[in-house]
């Protein structure tokens, strides 16, 4: 067994099919499953099921790929380590984020290729229960989410910003008081949910159960922009983070008096040593 080995199954994994890892690691899909197969015949022990439409990992596989990643990460923090001594910075991060939050990392992604150019960067998005499942298994190195606290545990975190979250409507929907609402008062409208595992979701919950009340989801989305076209055509009304709501302008927005929904963000990482560039990163990170 050797590294090469270990990236093509980590990367089949992570990408979910032959074709899709063959294509980000720039070679033919025949050599991909040429190489997986010679592994598996190595091991004794299937790594996937493959079937006409999907590839899986079996238990084995599931065992496997994290002590892969681990290997693989090791091996670039070894690299990093020495090319760090040289003062250079090469290898890749990771970064998970949520649809929508940035926190402080435009600046520090600038400073990042700024001053050392040769670290590749990956931009993983996903929803919060991913990615924290992701930074557990070493899938990613940062991500900037919203956690709540039991969430937390078994991480290390840093408090970016704290934000009220406001309901979004079309300005044509009429409202008793000019900029403010209840959870009771909108409970009864027709609402755009966020699926299960988004942060948005999971607080807009938490603050509707403080109140008492629950609401009739009409729509249920995994994209902010498709929720602002469906408020935007009167279709409901939809909960937001105040920074992500002001980025429609057409919409009416609209606080609330009580039980505010709220989210923290914040850059969360594993415990342990990060390797060069993740930390370096994570210094530039406001």
């Amino acid at each position: 067994m050797d590294l090469r080995q270990m990236k093509v199954v980590v990367t089949v994994a992570e990408e979910g099919g032959f074709t899709a890892a063959a294509r980000r690691l720039h070679v033919v899909q025949s050599a991909v499953s040429g190489t997986v197969r010679a592994l598996e015949k190595e091991l004794g022990i299937r790594l996937f099921d493959r079937t006409t439409h999907r590839v899986s990992l079996t238990a084995a596989g599931e065992a496997f790929v994290p002590a892969a990643r681990a290997a693989l990460r090791a091996v670039d923090q070894a690299r990093a380590a020495t090319d760090a001594a040289r003062g250079e910075l090469h290898g890749q991060v990771t970064i998970g984020t949520m649809q929508g939050v940035w926190g402080g990392l435009d600046g520090a992604l600038g400073e990042l290729r700024a001053r050392h150019p040769r670290v590749r960067v990956r931009l993983r998005q996903a929803a919060v229960r991913d990615l924290r499942q992701m930074l557990r298994d070493g899938s990613v190195d940062l991500a900037v989410v919203a956690l709540d606290r039991q969430q937390q545990r078994g991480l290390v975190t840093r408090l970016l910003a704290r934000e009220e979250m406001v309901l979004a409507a079309s300005p044509a929907r009429p409202f008793t008081h000019a900029g403010e609402v209840s959870c009771a008062e909108v409970a009864g409208l027709p609402f755009i949910d966020f699926a299960p595992g988004w942060a948005v979701r999971a607080a807009v919950d938490r603050a509707f159960r403080a109140a008492g009340v629950d609401r009739d989801a009409v729509f249920e989305v995994n994209d902010i922009v498709a929720a602002s076209e469906l408020v935007r055509h009167d279709l409901g009304v939809c909960v937001l983070p105040e920074s992500i709501a002001a980025r429609f302008p057409e919409l009416s927005l609209r606080r609330f008096v009580r039980h505010v929904p709220r989210w923290n963000v914040m850059v969360v990482h594993r415990g342990g040593d990060l390797s060069p560039a993740a930390g370096a990163l994570l210094r530039w990170i406001t």
